[in-house]
């Protein structure tokens, strides 16, 4: 997949691209329904499929005092998008700027003249230029006089709830891992570095990875199963996944924690992960988080927390 920081280093003339439009925070089960037939529709006709998108986030700038938190990282998305089949990838710079560009201009400039669609696929919800003043109604009609057809993708809903990304940073604040999965149609994934903490989980015997998340979003407090997948810096660990148990909170036993952390405890694992840059899935929600009254008993809970999490990983 070919990636662009915006049209002005396009350095070439698409081939019959099919595009959509938008942010796809998360590339949820929504953004695949437009994905889908966007690469299906480029392959019918010989051509490149094509995301137009916009870094930052249009509400970062727009809205700075949001606090936008994304459920991916850009490499995320990044990856997430190739997976799915996407040739071509224009991340358009979004500053105050760019927000004051009409909605005719962005659609005869920045899209028919620098991509030259021939065809466009856009979501239900879907708005553009200054003030979000562009509406459907405008890029449908406008779009064939410029020689490209738009098509709207009904909105996409699981188990009669709509999906879009705001559902699913709700159901992650409520540690609701599985049917945030659901939604993204995989689970859920925070991205970052192994580091050196205090090191008090190998002295109860249950040593953990301690992770500095890239991912903006973590799951509430709470202690969950999932796999670890070691990125760059693992050496013979390279690519491999693991099985592992992570505690997600404050470590209220300790009485030590300000900042919400993930610590995962890799299950039947004998090596050192500092450095490592990891992947930590959350597949499933095994209880809330708790203060212990002694170190024994929370030795006996990790012991019980591991054992569940080995079954419902192997089955």
């Amino acid at each position: 997949m070919e990636i662009y920081r915006g049209i002005s280093e396009l350095s070439r003339r698409l081939t019959r691209p099919v595009v959509t439009i938008g942010n796809f925070d998360g590339v949820h089960r929504g953004h695949q329904a437009i994905l889908n037939t966007v690469t299906e529709r480029a392959a019918a006709l010989d051509g490149e499929s094509v995301l137009y998108t916009f870094e930052p986030h249009p509400r970062r700038v727009l809205t700075p005092d949001l606090d936008l938190r994304l459920l991916e990282t850009f490499d995320q998305r990044m990856e997430t998008l190739a997976s799915h089949g996407l040739d071509v990838v224009i991340a358009e710079p979004f500053d105050l700027e760019f927000a004051k560009v009409s909605p005719q201009r962005f659609i005869e400039h920045y899209l028919h003249d620098s991509i030259g669609p021939s065809e466009v696929y856009v979501g239900y919800d879907f708005h553009f230029g200054k003030d979000r003043e562009g509406s459907m109604r405008m890029l449908t009609e406008r779009g064939p006089h410029l020689g490209f057809s738009v098509t709207v993708i009904p909105e996409v809903s699981v188990e009669g709830r709509d999906v879009n990304s705001t559902r699913i940073r709700q159901l992650l604040a409520e540690g609701e891992v599985e049917e945030a999965a659901e939604l993204l149609g995989r689970p859920f994934v925070a991205r970052g570095e192994v580091t050196e903490g205090d090191r008090r989980g190998r002295t109860i015997g249950f040593p953990t990875a301690n992770l500095a998340p890239d991912t903006e979003i973590l799951p509430a407090p709470g202690v969950y199963y999932g796999r670890l997948r070691c990125l760059r810096g693992a050496g013979e660990w390279e690519g491999k996944t693991l099985p592992a148990v992570t505690n997600v909170g404050y470590r209220p036993t300790f009485r030590d924690g300000r900042d919400l952390v993930a610590e995962a405890h890799v299950i039947d694992f004998q090596g050192d992960l500092y450095g490592v840059e990891v992947d930590l899935t959350f597949e499933g929600r095994l209880r809330g988080e708790q203060r212990f009254e002694s170190v024994d008993l929370l030795k006996k809970q990790i012991a019980r927390d591991v054992d569940a999490a080995r079954v419902r990983l192997h089955g």
